[in-house]
């Protein structure tokens, strides 16, 4: 039944009436209002073109049009996502997701004053890196530590430091870019150093290093290509060797890991990757990491090693500028302290636990999961379960896949469409789903889906289905 402009109600009538009671102690009474004019125009203008049905005009129901457009107006930007993209530690999803043990330790540090830089056994002022320092030296075998807010502000922080206005050598094969278009020679161009370039792409020899020493030297740095591999035709110096050149020459070692492994992880069934501690074994000077790679924690970058020259980094300037919060600090500590219990890591450890996730167990999953999945998507598409291949992400082992399981969606029908249509339904859901899309399939790897988050997984459905 159409309605005129007449059956409006007022504004202040429905601002009295128990329909906005929840509302209004939730939002409070200047966004109602704001909502109620914008909604209450919009029904003037549908009036006058007649296209207004009476059922609107009922106060329950503008009261539950203008509470959805609330909840729509206040939702976080930053949402949790469900994600199903094959990509663990994916950097467009905040990386590493945190154990319980950082989440509590977060919460604890947000709930209160803490002693961030008061030194509570000596009663003064302290330095907040001593708060990690401790565990860092323990699990690296480093002499000191310092930690910013990512690696490559430490790989800035150290070239600022140690090599302003002097040379940095690198081997021409690890002059990668790590992300966002960031490259290693614009983050040594902007740190002030000046980088020299020695051996080919594909081979680098020690005489290379020790033929482009001179007295501007200030560094020979390695560069763990984390990101890509190069395969055939390759040479390269071991690190003890370049260690050794360095020693020889007195000039400082630094080599940045990047992904930042503490751990052995042959021994949870990954590939292996250089550790921090094998590096400062093999006589770097220093070494730059990640701490929400591999290593499984808040986003942060941490440089080791010799105290003299730790001691002049966290002199500079710079670092006041580049350093974690209280937050960051109190998760990082946590997930340190995992380590220390290896035989205990992979249950603790969320990144470890999702990185290793057996196969068969997540087929199980995709299993019970598979029947709502199809009643959800309709007759429009085919569901099917799939054998797939997740990747480790942020740069990490890129060569290397981990077999998993999911789901293969296509159109129903051999010249059916909808697959973008669906993909983007699925990011519209209260908790988005994210998947990838290639060859003509909707791809949903169940790697990262943790058994406890099947019953919001499932429940969302109901909203894929309207």
């Amino acid at each position: 039944m159409r309605a005129g402009v007449e059956g409006i109600p007022s504004l202040d009538r429905l601002l009295r009436d128990d329909a906005l009671a929840a509302p209004l102690t939730q939002f409070g009474r200047d966004e109602v209002t704001r909502a109620l004019r914008v909604h209450l125009n919009a029904l003037r203008e549908q009036a006058q073109a007649g296209a207004l049905d009476a059922a609107q005009l009922a106060n329950n129901a503008i009261a539950a049009a203008i509470t959805a457009g609330l909840h729509r107006r206040h939702r976080a930007n930053l949402r949790a996502v469900f994600n199903l993209t094959g990509t663990v530690l994916h950097t467009n999803l905040g990386r590493s997701p945190l154990p319980e043990a950082a989440i509590e330790a977060v919460a604890r540090a947000m709930r209160a004053p803490v002693n961030l830089e008061f030194n509570l056994d000596a009663g003064k002022r302290g330095d907040r890196d001593d708060l990690v320092a401790g565990l860092l030296l323990e699990l690296t075998g480093a002499e000191a530590a310092t930690v910013v807010n990512n690696n490559a502000a430490a790989v800035l922080l150290l070239l600022n430091t140690l090599a302003n206005r002097r040379e940095v050598i690198v081997s021409r094969g690890e002059l990668v870019e790590i992300g966002g278009s960031f490259r290693i020679p614009d983050v040594m161009r902007s740190a002030g150093a000046k980088l020299v370039e020695v051996g080919t792409t594909n081979r680098t020899h020690r005489a290379d290093y020790a033929n482009a020493i001179g007295a501007r030297t200030a560094m020979l740095m390695r560069v763990h290509t984390s990101n890509y591999a190069i395969s055939g035709f390759t040479h390269s110096v071991a690190l003890e060797e370049l260690a050794h050149l360095g020693r020889e020459r007195a000039v400082p070692v630094a080599v940045d890991l990047g992904s930042g492994s503490l751990l052995d992880l042959s021994q949870f069934g990954l590939p292996r990757e250089p550790t921090v501690r094998d590096a400062i074994a093999a006589g770097a000077d220093l070494v730059t990491f990640s701490g929400d790679k591999l290593l499984g924690g808040p986003q942060a970058g941490i440089v080791v090693g010799r105290a003299d020259l730790i001691s002049r980094i966290k002199k500079n300037p710079l670092k006041r500028a580049l350093r974690v919060d209280k937050m960051t600090l109190a998760a990082f500590e946590a997930v340190l302290a995992l380590y220390r219990a290896p035989d205990a890591l992979r249950e603790r450890l969320t990144a470890l636990r999702l990185l290793t996730r057996p196969t068969q167990a997540i087929a199980a999953q995709a299993a019970r999961l598979l029947p709502n999945l199809r009643n959800a998507v309709g007759a429009a598409f085919s569901v099917e379960p799939a054998p797939m291949s997740s990747q480790i992400g942020s740069g990490a082992l890129p060569v290397d896949a981990l077999p998993s399981h999911g789901f293969a969606i296509r159109p129903a029908a051999a010249k059916g469409g909808g697959l973008a249509r669906l993909e983007s339904a699925l990011r519209a859901l209260p908790r988005p789903v994210l998947g990838r899309l290639g060859d003509k399939t909707l791809w949903l790897d169940l790697r990262c889906l943790d058994e406890s988050d099947e019953g919001e997984f499932v429940a969302q459905f109901a909203h894929l289905v309207r």
